[in-house]
């Protein structure tokens, strides 16, 4: 790889998620083919504490007062801006700690992917979990119908920031990045293909071969900060169970070094 891919990485609260997503791409990646800037929203707990340990990242912290009155989608998206400013690789990725690799084939992927034409500007997914075929044709068919009868307006699709890669230069160039008031991501996606540009979204059933998305983990783990249902106790053991299966990269301290 001529140059490392960046990589955009938030942290808020999440000691076990924050280790375990990096020693992840520690375990699964070559040393050179990654920058990771991670960014802490005034976490002042374990996590921060970790993130510090660490020689091989750029590490971004933000008190208490930069992030005032901020909503946490806002805290979250005005973070990834600080991180992509300092991005001078021709590639980057916007990641969170609840996206966990397990593939080491994973980065050579996703840049397959985007350099099988130079119009692509984009590839990730809208949603990284398998849901069988039966149940994707139930719920078309419930939503057209919601659409239908004025229910429910159609759902606009983007690349979601548990993991984008861009190219940085049309990043940069042609949006506004992440933290402009819409859902991170959203806003660029809207942007880049209005300039002609594709965005690629990769079937989760494929991209779930390489790396998997603990969906809301971040509030389930801070149910301050999330809604009725990532704060229900069987959110939490769901939880769990999806982590057992990481267990032993997560107690692997030597992927810290």
């Amino acid at each position: 790889m001529d140059q490392p891919v960046s990589i955009i990485l938030p942290n808020y609260k999440t000691p076990e998620l924050t280790r375990l997503c990096l020693r992840s791409l520690r375990k699964f990646t070559p040393r050179d083919a990654i920058r990771v800037i991670a960014i802490d929203n005034a976490s002042g707990d374990e996590s921060l504490e970790y993130l510090r340990s660490l020689g091989w990242i750029r590490l971004i912290e933000r008190t208490s007062a930069d992030i005032a009155g901020m909503a946490p989608a806002l805290m979250h998206t005005t973070a990834m801006d600080l991180a992509l400013n300092e991005v001078d690789t021709p590639f980057v990725l916007s990641f969170h700690t609840d996206t966990i690799v397990y593939s080491p084939d994973w980065l050579d992927f996703l840049l397959g992917r985007i350099n099988r034409d130079d119009r692509i500007a984009g590839v990730g997914s809208w949603k990284l979990e398998f849901v069988p075929p039966l149940k994707r044709f139930g719920k078309r068919i419930e939503d057209g119908l919601k659409q239908v009868f004025g229910k429910k307006k159609p759902e606009y699709r983007f690349l979601r920031s548990h993991c984008a890669l861009y190219r940085t230069e049309l990043l940069k160039k042609l949006t506004r990045g992440f933290g402009d008031g819409e859902c991170a991501g959203s806003s660029i996606h809207r942007r880049l293909t209005a300039a002609g540009y594709d965005m690629e979204f990769i079937p989760p059933e494929i991209l779930i071969k390489y790396m998997d998305h603990l969906n809301h983990a971040t509030m389930i783990l801070n149910p301050a900060i999330g809604g009725r249902k990532t704060a229900a106790p069987k959110a939490r053991r769901a939880l769990d169970i999806r982590l057992e299966r990481f267990r032993a990269i997560l107690a692997d301290d030597s992927l810290d070094k």
